[in-house]
């Protein structure tokens, strides 16, 4: 059962959290609150303590640009993704910011560095500033950050993943899905021994347990998981492999590698080759995202696509009929994947 003393939190156009919401929460007067908020020197401490005990619980966060007008529109849309640099994102974000500039809005760009903290201070420093829609990479886990989406009535739109409890709307695709196709994939092209080499993050998490689940509900022997931690380079991508063929020799070999981005696939071809190994004669490779340069590889690299263009797109007119107090439906759509499959398997 809902606080009967928690005020309704609702999406744009029916009535965000606002100052006089957590005025009332706090007992106290809007002008107080506000003091409270941005001159807290003018306030005694137990207000201090009302009012921001009340903040906390309704997620509210001041409103730096419109000044309290409800009306205001900026005209900018938000966006945050865990990085730009030879990125499995650039597409998304080329489709994005092309579809809201023909529309006359623009695309304000944060960088988290898939780190959780950092993408919780890019969303307070969003909001503050009321933009018209937020895009994320990825799905918000419960936490002080959906809190404040939730709280400010903004139109989000999550992306890359798929949940049945979105924050309001979603596209993407079933990493998990992606993971078990891919072990399929090599299982069915008589490859036995198989190994992962990726990141340390949530999506790719899901992307290897469903691949070792496939492998072994295949009969195959466990998969040899190498993961790079946070840093995602083509030296730890050689390095990935380096460690894989060590830990391979005591149990017969690998010969196939999944990773978890083209760019470390890209690593873990060059230090096979460099080892004397034939790609895909010894060891089959296959990459996530296709990245522009994949395709003209040698060998060229099979890979997991992801229409990235299509998610920007349809993100991008999501959030522009939302800001425009249109319904969108469906909420949630799956783009889907597809295995490109080229010479390195």
């Amino acid at each position: 059962m809902a606080d009967k003393d928690s005020p309704k939190r609702s999406r744009r156009g029916s009535g965000a959290i606002t100052l006089r919401d957590v005025a009332k929460l706090a007992g106290v007067a809007p002008i107080t609150a506000s003091r409270a908020i941005n001159t807290p020197g003018q306030v005694s401490a137990d207000v201090r303590r009302k009012v921001d005990e009340a903040v906390a619980r309704t997620g509210y966060v001041p409103n730096r640009v419109a000044g309290g007008l409800a009306s205001a529109r900026s005209r900018l849309i938000a966006a945050v993704v865990p990085s730009t640099v030879v990125s499995v994102f650039n597409e998304t974000i080329e489709a994005l910011n092309a579809t809201l500039f023909d529309a006359g809005y623009q695309l304000m760009l944060g960088q988290s560095s898939y780190s959780p903290e950092r993408e919780e201070q890019l969303l307070e420093a969003i909001i503050g500033r009321r933009p018209d829609g937020i895009f994320l990479t990825g799905i918000l886990p419960p936490g002080k950050g959906r809190t404040r989406l939730l709280a400010s009535g903004i139109p989000v739109v999550e992306t890359w993943d798929l949940t049945p409890t979105p924050i309001d709307m979603l596209i993407g695709f079933s990493h998990a899905a992606i993971g078990d196709a891919v072990a399929r994939f090599l299982w069915a092209k008589g490859h036995r021994r198989l190994a992962l080499v990726r990141a340390e993050d949530d999506r790719a998490g899901r992307r290897a347990q469903a691949f070792q689940a496939a492998v072994a509900q295949a009969g195959g022997a466990p998969v040899i998981d190498i993961n790079v931690g946070a840093v995602r380079t083509l030296r730890s991508g050689r390095d990935a492999m380096g460690r894989l063929l060590e830990q391979a020799a005591a149990s017969g070999g690998v010969d196939a590698v999944f990773c978890s981005s083209d760019l470390l696939a890209l690593g873990v071809m060059t230090e096979a080759r460099a080892r004397g190994l034939a790609v895909p004669g010894d060891v089959a490779i296959v990459g996530f995202g296709d990245v522009p340069f994949v395709s003209d590889m040698v060998p060229a690299l099979t890979t997991v696509r992801i229409n990235g263009a299509e998610i920007g797109e349809r993100a991008a007119r999501c959030l522009m009929a939302r800001a425009d107090g249109q319904a969108v439906e469906p909420r949630t759509v799956d783009v889907g994947f597809s295995i490109i499959e080229r010479d390195s398997a």
